[in-house]
């Protein structure tokens, strides 16, 4: 079988890389790719939102499977024209990927069905949002309603940052139309893990859970980013907090999403938070997470191949359990300095193939270029080092040897990733 993975980042080197290891894929492409992907497949030169020309691509190739790895081509609708075509596809439709897409379609869900959430209340008025803040206890958090690639959610400690934020979204509108709309919610306080599942939009099943590291500084200081690492299992969900996760948000929400008329087929990703009442949703994603996928699929035991095609088919019920190793996972992902800010593109990168030694570790290329012979930087996260290990200690040492080998101009990383792991 022919597979097209759409996509660019580490979350899709890492994808492209667990669908070659499945006896039922041949040649695998995508588009556009990166330096890794194009050790293992095919790139093209077809962008992520271009996909008129990705279905045309699809139907020429013979493509028996498309694995659609970021959101936005989710949101305006990859699946829907996929389908009406009759090409086998990933992921969910355009009404389902409103999930991500609109923060405030999915909180009116999750409060229909009782879906365990903090409070919230939805703005297009940049005045009533600040009247609004201006009567409420601080820390607030103060989200963009539409896609902003991870940088538009705000946890205003006081009324100054909660009226800058605003001032983002409605006025100098950094985020353009995604920020026309802002939605304010209660601060919710715990330890954040994400919770992965298949689902053909009757049958959850979920992954490990895992937990990513948004800030870009250790201790979790400075400015969000779209993770700078990630580990699983995660010590401080026990199985019983396991279950009570699958059973009162991923199947109700799917459930519920049924209900309303929406089949949703794909991956769900909820971001929870474990607060002192119990686990509660603080946001939901329409695919994979990154870097979590990074740090999940290397413990995949199951043919992520077989899954996908059940999930795209609506038979997962078939599936049975997934399989997964015992082993612990730790991603450490690689940043050009100025991330998330300005940063320099360009710079060679050397030591991958060293760090890649260990059958233990692997290196997933994310903002990374192979440009005349050479993998040279070419974007914010230009890597990520992924190991396994007996216990957190043991992947954790290994995957920080595995950075000490890489190098390229201006690299950053924290130091910190899975340490309250090894300390759990």
């Amino acid at each position: 079988m022919k597979v097209l993975v759409v996509g660019s980042g580490g979350r899709e080197h890492a994808l492209t890389w667990k669908l070659s290891q499945s006896s039922l894929v041949g040649k695998i492409y995508c588009a556009p790719g990166n330096g890794g992907t194009a050790k293992i497949a095919e790139n093209l030169n077809i962008s992520v939102d271009d996909i008129e020309a990705l279905a045309n691509f699809a139907e020429e190739k013979d493509i028996g499977l498309t694995v659609v790895g970021p959101e936005a081509p989710l949101v305006i609708g990859i699946v829907n024209l996929f389908e009406k075509r009759g090409l086998k596809v990933f992921g969910p439709r355009k009404e389902a990927a409103q999930m991500e897409g609109s923060k405030s379609f999915a909180k009116s869900i999750m409060q229909k069905y009782g879906i365990p959430t903090g409070f919230a209340q939805t703005f297009t008025n940049y005045e009533e949002a600040l009247n609004y803040t201006d009567g409420h206890e601080v820390p607030l958090v103060i989200k963009a309603d539409g896609l902003a690639a991870g940088k538009g959610v705000f946890i205003a400690e006081n009324k100054g940052e909660a009226k800058k934020a605003l001032e983002d979204c409605f006025v100098n509108k950094r985020f353009g139309l995604a920020g026309g709309k802002v939605i304010i919610e209660e601060y919710l306080e715990g330890e954040e893990v994400s919770l992965l599942a298949f689902t053909d939009g009757k049958t959850v099943l979920p992954m490990v859970p895992a937990q990513d590291y948004k800030r870009i500084y250790d201790g979790d200081l400075g400015p969000n980013t779209g993770g700078m690492g990630s580990y699983s299992p995660v010590p401080a969900v026990t199985s019983n907090m396991y279950d009570e996760i699958v059973s009162k948000v991923l199947r109700p929400t799917i459930k519920g999403l049924a209900n309303e008329g929406i089949e949703y087929r794909g991956v769900l990703y909820a971001g929870i938070v474990l607060t002192k009442d119990g686990p509660k949703v603080l946001e939901f994603n329409c695919r994979f997470g990154d870097p979590e996928t990074q740090a999940i699929l290397p413990r995949l035991e199951s043919d992520l191949a077989e899954v996908m095609l059940n999930v795209a088919d609506g038979c997962l019920g078939q599936h049975g359990n997934l399989k997964w190793s015992s082993k612990n996972c730790v991603t450490v992902v690689l940043a050009s300095d100025g991330y998330p800010g300005k940063y320099k593109k360009g710079f060679e990168i050397k030591g991958i193939e060293d760090a890649n030694l260990n059958d233990d570790i692997v290196v997933f290329q994310a903002g990374a270029l192979l440009n005349g012979g050479k993998i040279v930087t070419a974007g914010g996260r230009v890597l990520s080092v992924s190991a396994l290990g007996n216990n957190f200690k043991d992947a954790r040492e290994r995957a920080y040897e595995a950075v000490e080998k890489i190098n390229f101009e201006g690299m950053y990383y924290r130091k910190d990733i899975a340490l309250r792991a090894v300390r759990n």
